[in-house]
């Protein structure tokens, strides 16, 4: 059974482009127009991603999905295990996903679906985009922009979330500057975020992570050891009937309870579309918070000798932080949990730290002064 309204959707990519317009152009087309975006669309296949709009990549994945085309598509993606750090084995590895090579995906001799377009107009588009990679355009200028290589690794990628909208920032190279980017047009028209974003959020790389490493310096320096080890036991509920397991029911009951209340005022007349963001991130919470209890053991009270031990295996904080090498300081922010969140009104950034713990304790506010 095919959902005609996707379907439409999908049928409009394709013409749109071999009509001549790019990914990016597509999504803004459909983002003008309030077409909903898949995770706004059916946002129960899509709990792992923001409805925040058409994107270039989904408009991308689209075109290069042959399922479209009613035929069952094997081994378009081969799973590969990545150190984490090629100098130290013991830090474990990362799954990634790559695509397979021609000569390893598998397609039925028979269409198992109804198709949405033909096997004409997707080799059309595949031909268009192998064109396009190669260099064949008309323009030069589309030319260069193909040929060129970026090769800068952002220190915190990944770590950073707009306040405005609560999704990550992405990476950006801004007058040979490393910047962190949260830009309002990526995001869905009508949407409650968008009402009180900024147009363009930007984040200077250099000035955060000055700020960060004094702050961790600060935190693991011999003379305030101490101060940190009690300020992780508290964050551990040591003493205060709490801890973790009756955090994350918090978490969870926090969550249940707003679902509760989007549900009602979608009863009460209010338009679902404008409350899908805040749904979406309320489910998240919960999936995350239900994850939590799960996994947390019926005891899980750290000791100070637990919390002195925990801080000794991240080896030596200061001279990591001397040292500055983009790798070394990315297997630190890792081993240290860090979470950033970046407010653009108050020129501030706010960082927590969970090295072993399952709170979010010690807090730190810093103020960039950068925009």
């Amino acid at each position: 059974m095919i959902d005609e309204t996707a379907a439409e959707v999908v049928r409009r990519i394709f013409a749109e482009y071999l009509g001549g317009n790019g990914d990016r152009a597509i999504a803004n087309m459909l983002n003008r127009d309030g077409i909903a975006c898949p995770s706004a669309h059916r946002p129960e296949q899509n709990r792992h991603r923001h409805a925040d709009g058409w994107q270039g990549s989904s408009v991308r994945a689209i075109l290069d999905n042959p399922r479209y085309t009613g035929y069952a598509v094997f081994g378009r993606w081969t799973k590969h295990e990545t150190l984490l750090d090629p100098e130290d084995v013991a830090a474990g590895h990362v799954v990634r996903f790559r695509r397979a090579a021609a000569d390893r995906i598998v397609r039925s001799r028979e269409q198992a679906h109804l198709a949405i377009v033909s096997v004409e107009t997707f080799t059309r588009a595949q031909l268009v985009r192998r064109s396009k990679s190669a260099g064949g355009l008309a323009t030069a200028r589309k030319a260069e922009r193909g040929g060129r290589v970026t090769a800068r690794a952002y220190l915190l990628r990944g770590l950073v979330r707009c306040g405005a909208c609560g999704r990550k920032m992405q990476g950006a190279t801004i007058r040979k500057g490393a910047y962190y980017r949260c830009t309002a047009r990526t995001m869905a028209p009508g949407s409650l975020q968008l009402a009180d974003h900024p147009k363009t959020v930007n984040l200077r790389e250099g000035v955060v992570v000055e700020a960060v490493n004094g702050w961790i310096g600060e935190l693991f320096h011999p003379g305030n050891l101490d101060h940190t080890v009690a300020a992780l036991l508290g964050s551990d509920g040591v003493g205060a009937g709490g801890g973790p397991l009756e955090t994350a029911r918090n978490r969870l009951a926090d969550a249940e309870a707003r679902l509760r209340r989007y549900q009602a005022a979608i009863s009460a007349g209010v338009d679902p579309m404008a409350l899908v963001d805040l749904i979406n991130q309320a489910q998240a919470e919960c999936a995350s918070a239900r994850a939590q209890v799960v996994g947390v053991p019926a005891s899980s009270t750290m000791t100070a000798a637990e919390v002195d031990a925990m801080i000794d295996s991240l080896g030596d904080v200061g001279g990591l932080l001397a040292d500055a090498t983009t790798t070394g300081l990315s297997r630190l922010y890792g081993r240290l949990n860090l979470e950033i969140r970046y407010e653009p009104k108050e020129l501030a950034v706010y960082v927590t730290t969970s090295p072993g713990v399952d709170s979010e304790c010690p807090r730190g506010d810093l103020n960039p002064h950068a925009h």
